[in-house]
Formats: structure tokens, C-alpha cells, sequence
């Protein structure tokens, strides 16, 4: 049966770029407008200028500028000043283009989910004074669109990304998922948000308890960042339907593999093998200090949104209080 969404979704892919665009900001702005405005605390986090307590300095991550004296005289403990992200944030995201996101068996192709999560975060974090920039990982190289603010801005980096040529298949290789993520590293100077969508194959250690290329450059880019990993995901990398022989092409390398679906015992293998494969990458976020969004073709990549808001704020509302003024709030 064809869900309203799905029937939603497959006529956005027929429509122009604009016109897609303004669907997806239609779309982003009705259901999730109100969840990430205002205090981003605990999503979208930055530099403001509101005070809201204190907490205790850490060496090598705080600037000193930031030092309450008035509570470290007090406690003897230095501590620095928080604030609430209400202004002049600089959003850092890099997008995953490679031939691997072409794909998709459901609703959308995981580029377009990719797009669409990128919408997300640009609309509703557009505010005066917040800029966007991006980076983008193809094939033979990586696209950085320097920081800006304002809605054009936007859906320039959004149309183009749309209407992006799709990468040959088993082509040269070429700038790995790791090197992106430094390149989003040394842009973004100031503290503040980063964003990696991405399905996270890239790099990926023969050995389930090996360590991913791209897991090191990522732990650094969240010491001085709130980082957030959206995985984008197809139904078909998880389970192998019963459909007889299926050639199977691996779109990074081009290699291709003839598998029998009909045989129960590949099936179970190949389910098993993928659930390692995702609880990997879910261990490798969260050992690099990300906070994983796993969005996937054919579910409701909206509602998967505002579920990950409203536990993000749970945790931050049970997070321990905050100091102020040498006790506790």
C-alpha cells in the first residue's frame, strides 16, 4: 500500500529543484518549526550571549577570556561562564556525494535523504546572524561554500546538491570520508555546530572490532564542537530479499557479485553481517563523542527528526544543574 508520504516523496523527485526546495522547506518549517528555535541547548549548541550559570574549567578546551572569577574565588575550583546558544551561531556541515549515497530502494535515494536532512538544519537554524557552511565530499574531491547566512544562501548549496551529476561507479579514488571531515575541522575555527550525514562506509575496518579511518578525525572535531552524525541508510543494506539471483555492484569499486537471495542460510548471513556492520558505526559515533541521527529511505525522515529532539531535550533536562552564583540551580 503507497503511504501518503511515499506518494508525497515520489512526486517531490518528479518536481524542479525549486519547486522541491520549497516543498522541503514547506514541509521542515509546518512539523518541526518551534522544536530547534529559540535555546538550542542540548542541539544546536554556540556562543551567546546570555548567561546561564557556570561549570567547572576544562583544561584545553575552555578559553580563559570565559573564566568566572567570582565563583572560582568562591569554590577555590575554576569555572567558567555558560551561555545559551541564542545568537551569531556558525553551523558546520559536511555532506557524504560519494557513488555509495546513490542509492535507494524505498521512498527517496539516500542522497536525497542527505539533502533533506541538510534542509533541516539549514531552515531551522536561519537565523540573523547564524551562518551555513558546507562541504562536500565527491568523488574527486572536496567542495567547500564558505559560511553565510540568509536563506539564498541556503538554497543555493540545497540546489546544487540536487543537481549534482551522478559519480561512475568504480571511478579513481579519491578524498576519503576522514579527509573531509578535517577539512571541516580547520574551517570552522570558531566553536560551534557540525554536522556529518553520511552513510558511514567509507573506511569501514575488515574486522568488526577494528577502528574506523574516519572515527579519530571525527573525536577531534567534537573536542571543540557539538557534533552531530546523521547516518542515512537504505532497508536493502540491512536485508537481502527473496528474489532469486541479484547481481550485486559495489558502487565505490565497481565490483560486482551474482548472489542467490533464494538460499535462507546467505540471507541470515548477510543480515547478521550488516547489523555488526551498524552497531560498529553506532559504537564508533559514540566512542568520537557524535551524536547519532540514523534516518533511513523508508521511514518518515520528519517524525525520525522530532523523535531525536525531544530525547535530546529529555537529556538535557535531566542533565545535573547548572552553577550559579556559587550554588547550585
Amino acid at each position: 500500500m503507497t503511504t501518503p508520504m511515499a506518494a508525497s516523496d515520489a512526486q517531490l523527485r518528479r518536481l524542479a529543484p525549486d519547486h522541491r526546495l520549497r516543498r522541503l522547506e514547506l514541509a521542515i518549517t509546518r512539523r518541526l518549526d518551534g522544536l530547534l528555535h529559540g535555546e538550542y541547548l542540548g542541539l544546536v549548541p554556540g556562543l551567546g550571549s546570555e548567561v546561564a550559570g557556570c561549570r567547572e574549567y576544562r583544561p584545553g578546551e575552555d578559553e580563559v577570556r570565559r573564566m568566572d572569577w567570582a565563583v572560582t574565588a568562591r569554590t577555590a575550583t575554576p569555572h567558567v561562564r555558560e551561555t545559551h546558544a541564542d545568537r551569531d551561531l556558525t553551523t558546520w556541515a559536511l555532506v557524504d556525494a560519494t557513488a555509495s549515497m546513490d542509492f535507494g530502494t524505498a521512498h527517496l535515494e539516500k542522497r536525497e535523504l542527505a539533502v533533506a536532512a541538510l534542509a533541516a538544519v539549514g531552515f531551522l537554524t536561519a537565523r540573523a546572524g547564524n551562518s551555513l557552511g558546507v562541504h562536500v565530499l565527491r568523488p574527486d574531491r572536496v567542495w567547500r561554500v564558505p559560511a553565510h547566512s540568509g536563506r539564498a544562501h541556503l538554497w543555493g548549496v540545497l540546489r546544487t546538491l540536487l543537481t549534482l551529476p551522478r559519480p561512475a561507479p568504480g571511478g579513481a579514488a579519491g578524498p576519503s570520508l576522514a579527509t573531509a571531515i578535517d577539512a571541516v575541522g580547520r574551517a570552522a575555527v570558531r566553536r560551534g555546530f557540525a554536522v556529518v550525514i553520511s552513510d558511514f562506509l567509507d573506511g569501514l575496518p575488515d574486522s568488526p572490532d577494528g577502528i574506523p579511518e574516519w572515527e579519530k578525525p571525527l573525536r577531534r572535531l567534537a573536542t571543540r564542537h557539538q557534533v552531530l552524525a546523521i547516518e542515512v541508510s537504505d532497508p536493502r543494506e540491512e536485508e537481502l530479499p527473496d528474489i532469486g539471483i541479484v547481481t550485486l555492484i559495489d558502487p565505490e569499486s565497481g565490483r560486482r557479485r551474482d548472489v542467490s537471495t533464494a538460499d535462507r542460510r546467505v540471507r541470515a548471513r548477510f543480515a547478521e553481517a550488516a547489523a555488526a556492520q551498524r552497531a560498529a558505526v553506532a559504537a564508533s559515533l559514540r566512542r568520537a563523542g557524535a551524536v547519532r541521527l540514523a534516518l533511513r529511505t523508508d521511514r518518515d525522515w520528519i517524525a525520525d527528526i522530532v523523535r531525536h529532539v525531544h530525547v535530546q531535550r529529555r537529556l538535557a533536562a535531566a542533565a545535573p544543574p547548572l552553577v550559579t552564583g556559587g550554588a547550585r540551580t
